[in-house]
């Protein structure tokens, strides 16, 4: 597991959740298994369910299926709520979401994941769901492709990219990662092309597995599931995740707008427990370079939930 994937700001992601030994935890991210394993170190009767909707993932849980403080729960946690409920579950201590693609899909190929190898155009998280990413380079019109390029990739040519990928696609189906970064590399920016290849896969794969929408419903069903002084704690890896999760932990809703009370105090679910995100240190970068865009928010359930 420890090659799946190298658990980012690990013992302050661990801290931040304030694990107490009878407490009740949720993984929404379950990946590689390393923040689990950490958690289940610190039950004694507690529990902690795990969710993650890779086959990969739910291969890396067999080996803790023999704890009884473990249970795996093969879903996207869009189902946060509904999943628990099926277990009887309907408060929990504390959630942790590590939004960050795992290592392993990044550098396996036949995921469609990476763009240093070689795939078919796959990019699903879930590998039951029908769409993939080949329907989007093959069949999104060009106004629809511009919009995914430059909201989710924040591609600045993003019009010349989906022009080029649309003249591409009328001569012959793109299939497969490498075609694809062919006709990217025509029109990145010299000097920035793996940058830009980077940021040309991150928004196809948002779009595929609906990474926006999930969080965003994840998010507005933390207030109800995490007990009054439980903590939400989400570390994310890019803008995009960071600022719904910023405003949510502030303000107690994406938009990031502040509604007081009629005393002027601040009405929303989860207290900061910082004013700014953790963030890996120099020596955790070094070791591993995937840390370096990490941040860290951890919000405090309130007492009452006001709405």
């Amino acid at each position: 597991m420890s090659t799946y994937h190298t658990p980012v700001l690990l013992a302050q992601c661990i801290d931040a959740l304030n694990i107490q030994s009878d407490g009740v935890y949720v993984d929404v991210t379950f990946g590689g298994g390393g923040h689990s394993r950490e958690i289940l170190s610190k039950l004694d009767e507690g529990m902690l369910y795990a969710f993650d909707q890779d086959a990969d993932a739910k291969a890396n849980a067999e080996e803790l299926k023999q704890n009884s403080s473990f249970t795996f729960v093969e879903s996207n946690f869009r189902h946060l709520k509904r999943q628990l409920r099926f277990y009887g579950v309907r408060q929990v201590d504390g959630i942790l979401a590590d939004l960050g693609v795992s290592s392993h899909q990044l550098d396996e190929g036949a995921r469609g994941f990476s763009t240093r190898f070689d795939g078919e155009l796959d990019m699903r998280m879930d590998q039951n769901a029908d769409f993939t990413a080949k329907e989007i380079i093959n069949d999104y019109e060009q106004d629809k492709l511009i919009h995914i390029l430059s909201a989710y990739g924040e591609i600045k040519n993003a019009r010349t990219l989906a022009a080029a990928i649309i003249r591409a696609r009328g001569t012959q189906a793109i299939k497969r990662n490498e075609q694809l970064r062919e006709v990217a590399l025509k029109v990145a920016p010299r000097g920035k092309e793996m940058k830009y290849l980077a940021q040309l896969f991150q928004a196809i794969r948002i779009e595929v597995n609906d990474e926006m929408g999930a969080l965003h419903e994840f998010l507005e069903q933390t207030p109800e599931v995490i007990k009054p002084g439980g903590r939400l704690v989400v570390m994310s890896y890019h803008s995009l995740e960071d600022r719904p999760v910023k405003n949510f932990i502030n303000t107690g809703n994406m938009r990031g707008k502040v509604e007081q009370d009629f005393y002027g105090n601040v009405i929303r679910p989860f207290d900061p427990l910082t004013r700014k995100p953790v963030i890996p240190d120099e020596e955790e970068i070094k070791v591993n370079n995937r840390a370096r865009s990490a941040k860290l928010r951890v919000g405090v359930r309130n007492e009452e939930l006001k709405k």
